[in-house]
């Protein structure tokens, strides 16, 4: 018999496509409102940091520390550099070096950093044949310490864009929007909030603002680390975070880092000596009790005057200058904005009598 046919398979159905009908939009209006709201969103912000106290100010970047960098390059290696830590950065005033010396430092300190990576590139750098002033801050610069330590790398690779990018920022922004500064970026804002504790998990207070620059890093202390004790507290609290005393192999370490961080100021002082640059280091003041912790574990004996027989410098200790002391120290460890101008004219005149010994 024959085999019956097969039956046909059917055909499949198609699912039918589902197309949202949209409503008929005017583009220019929806980017008009888009421009409002961001507007209106940014307006805001700046205004609520203009409350808090916040005024433009050039941002500390680095491209901004590069810009300073190249002027030994392009013409300017003769001038007095300032280098060091935050203490250099914020105490002296550069408009008040220029009144009196007539020449206008390069201020080439950094917050938090040890000045050691700037003076050996100076000391290999021929384009520099002037003076060079040196802030010890014995924390940092015994230790090592170096938290924009990475900024002579970028000098030297910095790209034409990012150096484009600089001029920008700091030409059409940075002077007219207070809210255009890190410590109150919106996600860095977040992070400080006071979010749930996780168990074993050590929580630190991130630095916060403290100063204002000018386009040439002259800079100064924030008005409001001065006058709002709240504030001004909150930074000493800062400041105060993992003082105990160290340990018997933690101070074995320290003793080693500050052992090599003399020798290579050493090191880099003989290289600029030898190219007749005069160098200076200066101890800026620090009062109670941040100073207090200073002595204790970086002695003035083991620390300062090793470094001035090992390089065979001199140094103005402001122990040692009545005209450098009962300066007004808001947190401690940096010098009210307004005090800037006398305490630079006590120590160009310690300088000067450096030089008449």
């Amino acid at each position: 018999m024959p085999e019956p046919a097969p039956e046909p398979v059917p055909e499949p159905v198609p699912e039918p496509v589902y197309e949202r009908p949209l409503p008929e939009l005017r583009f220019g209006v929806a980017a008009l409102v888009a421009v409002i709201v961001a507007a209106g969103g940014l307006a805001g912000w700046e205004l609520h940091w203009r409350r808090f106290g916040v005024e433009p100010s050039i941002q500390n970047s680095d491209g901004l520390w590069a810009r300073e960098r190249r002027r030994i390059d392009h013409g300017d290696g003769h001038r007095t550099v300032l280098v060091g830590a935050s203490r250099m950065l914020f105490d002296v005033d550069l408009g008040t070096w220029e009144r009196v010396t007539g020449e206008r430092p390069i201020q080439l300190a950094l917050e938090g950093t040890s000045p050691l990576f700037v003076l050996e590139d100076l000391a290999t750098d021929h384009d520099f044949t002037g003076r060079l002033i040196v802030g010890v801050a014995p924390d940092v610069f015994f230790s090592g310490f170096a938290y924009r330590g990475k900024l002579g790398a970028y000098y030297r690779d910095e790209t034409l864009a990012q150096r484009a990018g600089q001029w920008l920022s700091m030409t059409f922004l940075e002077p007219y929007a207070a809210f255009y500064d890190p410590d109150f970026a919106l996600f860095t804002v977040l992070k400080r909030q006071d979010w749930p504790a996780r168990v074993g998990v050590k929580v630190g207070i991130d630095v916060r603002k403290l100063s204002n620059s000018a386009a040439d890093r002259d800079t100064w202390m924030w008005s409001k680390v001065e006058g709002d004790p709240e504030y001004r507290a909150l930074a000493q609290k800062i400041w105060m975070q993992d003082t105990t005393p160290p340990d018997a192999k933690f101070r074995a370490e320290l003793d080693k880092r500050l052992g090599e961080q003399i020798d290579r100021a050493a090191a880099a002082v003989g290289k600029l000596r030898a190219r007749g640059v005069e160098v200076v280091f200066v101890r800026f003041p620090s009062i109670t009790p941040y100073r207090d912790i200073e002595d204790r574990d970086f002695p003035r004996a083991t620390t300062w005057d090793v470094l001035l027989a090992r390089t065979g410098s001199p140094g103005i200790h402001f122990d040692d200058e009545p005209s450098l002391q009962g300066f007004d120290l808001p947190e401690w460890s940096h010098l009210a904005a307004g005090e800037r101008p006398r305490f630079t004219e006590a120590l160009l005149g310690a300088i000067a009598r450096l030089k008449s010994q």
